[in-house]
C-alpha cells in the first residue's frame, strides 16, 4: 500500500527547526573601467588556465510545488524550512581571456522534525516525523567576463584585475532525494502508524548566475555569487497523487578562487 493510501492520498512532512546557519551576504561589485586596476604590484609568468573556486552560502529553496503546500498546511512547517546552507566547489578552465569553462557541483541539505497541526495519538501525544530534502546538481557552464580579468605585461607577465565582474549559465542533471520517517495518521481510521517515504533521483536541471571575483593577489582572489537554479521531477511511488517537486532555488555564496 503507497503513501497517499495510507495518508488518505497526501503526504505528511515535518516541523520548522531553526536554520542551519546565518547566510553568507553576497554582494555584487559593480563593473570595472574600461582598463583594469592591477592588484597591487604581483604578477604572475604567465596567464592561468583556470581557478579552483570553494563556496559556502545559503541556497533558498522554492518549495512551489503542491508537496511542499500540502506539508506546510498539515504539519508544523514553513516553506523556508526547506532551505539551508550550502557548499559548492568549481573548475573553471579558460577559453578566451574572456570566457571560461566551469564545471561545478554544491549540496544542500535541510533536516526538519514536524508534527501534525490537529491531530493527537491515542495517548493525547504530538504524530512526530522528520523529513530530510537533499540537492546536488553536477553542471556544466558558460562563463563570461564583462571585463578583462588580468593584462599581459610583455611575454613573460600577467596581472589580474583587481575587480572582475562575470555572468554565466549552463545545466547538467541534478540528484535530489525527499525523505520522510517517522509516525502518520490514517485519516479514513484515525490509527497511528510509523513508516518511512522516500523519493529521489536525477533529473535535468539549468542555471544562470552573476558574481564577481576580486583579487587578493596574483593567486587568490575572493569570489561572491548569486544563482539560480531550475529543476523539477517527478515523485517516486511513495507520493503518489502529488504533482512534479520542484527542486528550483536561489543561493548567495562566497568564497575563495584559487587560479592555476
Amino acid at each position: 500500500m503507497d503513501f497517499s493510501q495510507r495518508i488518505g492520498g497526501r503526504l505528511m512532512i515535518s516541523r520548522p527547526v531553526t536554520w542551519l546557519g546565518v547566510a553568507v551576504a553576497a554582494v555584487l561589485l559593480a563593473a570595472t573601467p574600461a582598463h583594469p586596476q592591477d592588484a597591487g604590484n604581483g604578477f604572475l609568468f604567465k596567464a592561468p588556465a583556470g581557478a579552483v573556486t570553494l563556496r559556502g552560502g545559503f541556497d533558498r529553496a522554492n518549495a512551489g510545488s503542491d508537496l511542499f503546500s500540502f506539508a506546510t498546511e498539515q504539519l508544523t512547517l514553513k516553506r523556508r524550512d526547506f532551505s539551508a546552507i550550502t557548499f559548492a566547489a568549481d573548475v573553471d578552465y579558460r577559453v578566451t581571456p574572456r570566457l571560461d569553462a566551469s564545471f561545478g557541483v554544491s549540496v544542500s541539505r535541510s533536516t526538519m522534525p514536524s508534527e501534525f497541526r490537529h491531530w493527537l495519538d491515542n495517548n493525547n501525544r504530538s504524530i512526530e516525523q522528520t523529513t530530510e530534502f537533499i540537492r546536488v546538481p553536477l553542471t556544466t557552464s558558460v562563463k563570461m567576463y564583462l571585463a578583462e580579468p588580468g593584462r599581459s605585461v610583455g611575454h613573460f607577465a600577467w596581472i589580474p584585475s583587481r575587480y572582475a565582474p562575470y555572468v554565466g549559465a549552463g545545466g547538467g542533471v541534478l540528484w535530489y532525494r525527499f525523505e520522510q520517517s517517522g509516525d502518520f495518521i490514517d485519516f479514513a481510521t484515525t490509527r497511528v502508524f510509523p513508516d518511512d517515504f522516500r523519493s529521489q533521483g536525477w533529473t535535468p536541471t539549468l542555471q544562470a548566475f552573476v558574481g564577481t571575483d576580486v583579487s587578493l593577489n596574483p593567486r587568490l582572489a575572493v569570489t561572491t555569487e548569486a544563482r539560480y537554479q531550475w529543476a523539477r521531477s517527478r515523485l517516486d511511488r511513495d507520493f503518489s497523487g502529488f504533482n512534479r517537486i520542484d527542486l528550483s532555488g536561489f543561493a548567495l555564496t562566497a568564497g575563495i578562487s584559487i587560479r592555476y
